[in-house]
C-alpha cells in the first residue's frame, strides 16, 4: 500500500537532508545574508548551536508580504525558471533553507527594508506559522533559532559535544569571513566574542587574526588570470607545511568547497618542493564561468563539478608554480632555526650563534672531477612561463581594534643579482644580493640540474644513443620479464638500445648520450628495480619518481669544487624549471635577510 506522506513528516525528512547539525543552520543562514547585499554579521552561538542561534546582518530584508512565503519549501528569490541553473550566481538558490531550518526548530525572524517603516516579526515552531505582525526593527534581518531538533529527538543523539560542535561552527564562520573580505563578521560563543574582522578587504588580516596558528610571513600572495579563469589568495613557502591537509581552504566563486580537482592543481603545483607527506597551507580563491560549474550536486552545496576539469587543474598548478618562483617564496634561514630549533629562545639565539660562527670560516678539501657534460646547460630550456608581479597596494588606514599587514609585494627572483663570495665547508656556495645572504647546497643544486637533464632528454622525440665497448647486463623478476612491454618502451624512449638476452635477463648495447657509462647502468638499474605492476609507466608522473630516485651522480656534499665549476652550476641551476628545490623536496638554497643578520648582531 502506497501512502501520501502529510505535509508535517515530509518537511522532517527533507529537513533532514540540508539540516545535519547547528553548522548546517548557519551556513544556510549567513549565506542568505550575504547574498541579501549585508556588509555586517554577527553571528552568536549557545552551547554549540544546539541551544541558541542568532544571526544578525544588514541587508536588503524581507517585505511583510514575503515573510508569509519564505517558510514554505521551494519559495526563493534566487532563481525563477530552469536555465538560471545554468549559470548560479548566488549562494543560496534551492529555496529549501528557511523550511527545512523551520520545521525543527523553535524560530524567530525579525526583517525589515529600508524602503519600509516598520518591519515583521514572524514566530514558526515545527514549520507551523505561530504569528506574523509588524514590529519596530533595525534595517535587515535577524533570525533567533533555538531548540535545535526539539520535535525529533532521535536526531539530538547524532549530535557532538558542545565543545565539538562549536568548533565546526568556527571553521565555517572563518572561512565566510576570508571569502568576503568586505564583510565585517563577529562571532560570538557563550556572550564571548571569538573573533571579530572589519570588512577592510585585506584577506591578510583576515588571516592574521582568524587563524592565528598561521605565520603569515611564510604566506606568499598569489595572482594569476588566464582564458577567463582567475584565482588569487594565499599559499605558504615551503618553509611552511604540515602532515595533512587541514590547512587549506579553497573558494570558488565565493562559495567554500572541497574539490579533488583544486587539490592536484595544488599538489602538481607543489611537486618537488615538498617532501612527500608534507602538504602545503593554502587559501584559494577561485573565479570561474558559472555557466562551466555545477554547483546542484548536493543539497549543502560543498561538492562542485568543472565542465573542464583538466583546465582548471592545469590552470591552479600554473598559478602556483609561479607564484612559488618568486623572491619572496625562498625558504629564509630564519624559518629553519624556529623549524629545527623550536624549544626555546635561548636554544635559538645559540644555534644562531654558531651559523654566524659557521659563515666567518670556510673549509677546502680534496678536489673531485666533474663531467662537464653534467655543466651543459644548452639542453635544458627554460618555459616562457609568465611572471607575477602584483603593485603594491595602497596603505590602508589603521582602524581602531584592528593591526593591518601589508600585503606583500611579489617579484620574481633573479639569479643575475647575485654575487658568489665562496664555499663554506665545501657543501654550501655562499653569495650576496643587494638585501639578502643566500647559502646554496651544491648537492641539492646539482641534483636538481641532472634530474632536469634527464626528463628534459626523456621528453626529447629525437634520442640520440651512444654504444659501449662492454654491454650492460641486466636482470629482472619475473613479473617484470612478463610485463616487459610496459617498461621497455620507456627505456628505449630514453636512448637505451636494450635486447632480450635470456630468460629474465637483458642486454644493454647502447646508453643515451647525457649518461655515462656508471650513470646509465645505476639509472636502469635502480629503475626496474622500482617497477610496480600496477603502475602505468607510460605516466610522465611514474617516470619523474622513478627518474628521481636515480640521481645519483650529483656532486656530493664536501666534494671539492673549482671557481669555473661553481659558476657552471650556478649558470645551469639558473636555467632550471625548478631552481629552487632539488627533486626530493629539499631547498637548493636559503636565505637571510640583512634585517635578520643585524638582529643576530643586537644591531635592531
Amino acid at each position: 500500500m502506497i501512502n501520501i506522506l502529510d505535509k508535517q513528516i515530509a518537511d522532517k525528512i527533507a529537513a533532514g537532508e540540508v539540516i545535519e547539525r547547528p553548522v548546517s543552520i548557519i551556513k544556510e543562514l549567513v549565506e542568505n545574508s550575504i547574498d541579501a547585499g549585508a556588509d555586517s554579521i554577527v553571528i552568536e552561538i549557545k552551547k554549540g548551536g544546539k541551544a541558541y542561534i542568532r544571526v544578525t546582518d544588514n541587508g536588503s530584508g524581507i517585505s511583510w508580504e514575503d515573510t508569509k512565503k519564505a517558510f514554505l519549501r521551494h519559495a526563493t528569490s534566487k532563481i525563477s525558471k530552469v536555465s538560471d541553473l545554468d549559470s548560479i550566481e548566488t549562494l543560496g538558490f534551492r529555496g529549501e533553507a528557511l523550511a527545512s531550518i523551520a520545521a525543527v526548530t523553535r524560530t524567530e525572524l525579525l526583517t525589515k527594508r529600508r524602503e519600509d517603516k516598520i518591519g515583521s516579526r514572524v514566530i514558526v515552531h515545527g514549520g507551523e506559522i505561530i504569528s506574523n505582525q509588524p514590529v519596530g526593527c533595525p534595517d535587515g534581518t535577524t533570525f533567533i533559532i533555538t531548540d535545535l531538533f526539539y520535535n525529533t529527538p532521535a536526531r539530538l543523539k547524532f549530535m557532538k559535544s558542545d565543545a565539538a560542535e562549536s568548533s565546526l561552527i568556527i571553521d565555517l564562520v572563518s572561512q565566510l569571513a576570508l571569502a568576503y573580505k568586505n564583510v565585517s563578521f563577529r562571532l560570538i560563543n557563550n556572550g564571548n566574542v571569538l573573533f571579530a574582522t572589519s570588512g577592510d578587504g585585506n584577506r591578510l588580516n583576515i588571516i592574521s587574526r582568524v587563524f592565528s596558528n598561521i605565520d603569515t610571513k611564510n604566506l606568499v600572495s598569489l595572482k594569476y588570470e588566464s582564458d577567463g579563469l582567475s584565482i588569487e589568495g594565499y599559499i605558504s613557502t615551503p618553509a611552511m607545511s604540515r602532515t595533512g591537509k587541514n590547512g587549506q581552504i579553497f573558494f570558488v566563486n565565493g562559495r567554500v568547497v572541497n574539490s579533488k580537482v583544486i587539490e592536484k592543481g595544488i599538489s602538481e603545483g607543489y611537486r618537488e618542493r615538498l617532501f612527500d607527506g608534507r602538504h602545503p597551507v593554502v587559501f584559494l580563491f577561485l573565479n570561474v564561468n558559472s555557466s562551466d560549474l555545477d554547483v546542484n550536486i548536493h543539497p549543502n552545496k560543498r561538492e562542485v563539478r568543472f565542465d573542464h576539469e583538466n583546465e582548471i587543474e592545469e590552470f591552479i598548478s600554473t598559478a602556483v608554480k609561479n607564484a612559488l618562483g618568486t623572491k619572496e617564496a625562498i625558504v629564509r634561514a630564519a624559518n629553519i632555526f624556529k623549524e629545527s630549533i623550536g624549544e626555546s629562545k635561548t636554544s635559538q639565539v645559540k644555534e644562531e650563534q654558531v651559523f654566524i660562527k659557521n659563515i666567518m670560516s670556510t673549509n677546502r678539501g680534496p678536489e673531485k672531477k666533474l663531467s662537464p657534460a653534467i655543466f651543459d646547460s644548452e639542453i635544458i630550456e627554460t618555459p616562457n612561463e609568465p611572471k607575477q608581479i602584483t603593485e603594491i597596494p595602497e596603505e590602508i588606514e589603521e582602524e581602531k581594534d584592528f593591526i593591518h599587514i601589508q600585503e606583500p609585494f611579489i617579484k620574481p627572483f633573479e639569479f643575475d643579482n647575485l654575487i658568489v663570495l665562496g664555499v663554506l665547508f665545501n657543501t654550501y656556495i655562499m653569495a650576496v644580493d643587494e638585501d639578502n645572504f643566500y647559502l646554496f647546497d651544491q648537492h641539492a643544486a646539482h641534483e636538481r640540474i641532472f634530474y632536469e637533464k634527464l626528463i628534459s632528454e626523456y621528453d626529447r622525440e629525437e634520442k640520440v644513443s651512444q654504444p659501449i665497448l662492454m654491454p650492460i647486463l641486466l636482470n629482472v623478476s619475473t613479473s617484470s620479464r612478463i610485463s616487459e612491454e610496459s617498461w621497455l618502451a620507456p627505456l628505449r624512449n630514453m636512448g637505451f638500445v636494450i635486447d632480450n638476452f635470456g630468460q629474465n635477463s637483458y642486454r644493454i648495447s647502447e646508453i643515451p648520450t647525457f649518461m655515462g657509462l656508471q650513470e646509465g647502468e645505476t639509472f636502469v638499474k635502480d629503475f626496474t628495480d622500482n617497477l610496480d605492476k600496477h603502475q602505468d609507466l607510460k605516466n610522465t608522473v611514474v617516470i619523474d619518481k622513478l627518474i628521481m630516485k636515480s640521481c645519483k651522480s650529483a656532486v656530493k656534499a664536501h666534494d671539492h669544487l673549482k671557481d669555473e665549476e661553481i659558476s657552471a652550476l650556478m649558470q645551469d641551476l639558473k636555467t632550471c624549471i625548478n631552481p629552487f628545490s632539488c627533486p626530493h623536496g629539499r631547498p637548493t638554497f636559503i636565505k637571510l635577510s640583512n634585517y635578520e643578520i643585524e638582529r643576530l648582531f643586537k644591531r635592531v
